[in-house]
């Protein structure tokens, strides 16, 4: 990975994001790298990906529906009653079109953090985990990442993907089609595996 389009990365989520966002970015990233050493994953990659997921997260929603609209994909009607759920999507197009990123895992694995997909790339799958268990999470323990890291890839994946679908659930809250499809697609690779 290039360090100087790390650094400029980096310092463009410092500058666009709160204090307690950047902190987030940057767990992430230490996360996904330790788990990108844990899977057989390019832990560049990992690092990269991880501090720059949220790159768009603090962005205005006409931002957000306008970045997203560049990707190619439809725009769900959940993203438009919830913009902020495109702020993955929103960040990968940034990342191309203004870094030029051409990384399609990277690039993948920050469009997809937030909701998920159906067959995402190993890296994907780290970053989507690596955002919801870093440790400044209040559920993430040391004793509950040692559990969920003991896993297999798609084993830790699809643990992390149904407790985010109980949590929203629990809380009378839409799950959004992504996230079923992508529960459906590691429940198969299991299942295969098996």
């Amino acid at each position: 990975m290039d360090t100087e389009l790390f650094e400029r990365v980096r310092s463009r989520v410092q500058a666009s994001v709160s204090e307690k966002r950047y902190a987030h970015s940057m767990r992430t990233a230490k996360m996904a790298e330790e788990m990108c050493l844990r899977y057989g994953v390019d832990a560049e990659k990992g690092l990269f990906a991880g501090m720059a997921h949220d790159l768009c997260k603090d962005c205005s929603d006409e931002a957000l529906f306008s970045l997203a609209a560049k990707d190619g994909c439809v725009i769900s009607d959940l993203e438009k009653r919830i913009p902020a759920l495109l702020h993955g999507r929103a960040a990968a197009v940034v990342l191309h079109e203004s870094f030029g990123v051409q990384d399609a895992d990277i690039l993948q694995a920050i469009a997809q953090h937030t909701l998920g997909d159906a067959n995402l790339c190993a890296l994907a799958k780290i970053i989507f985990a690596a955002d919801k268990i870093e440790p400044g999470r209040s559920q993430s323990t040391d004793e509950y990442r040692k559990r969920l890291l003991s896993l297999s890839l798609d084993e830790m994946t699809l643990s992390v993907v149904q407790e985010n679908i109980d949590f929203l659930t629990s809380r009378g809250k839409q799950v959004a089609a992504a996230s079923l499809a992508f529960r459906d697609s590691l429940l198969a690779a299991i299942t295969v595996q098996r």
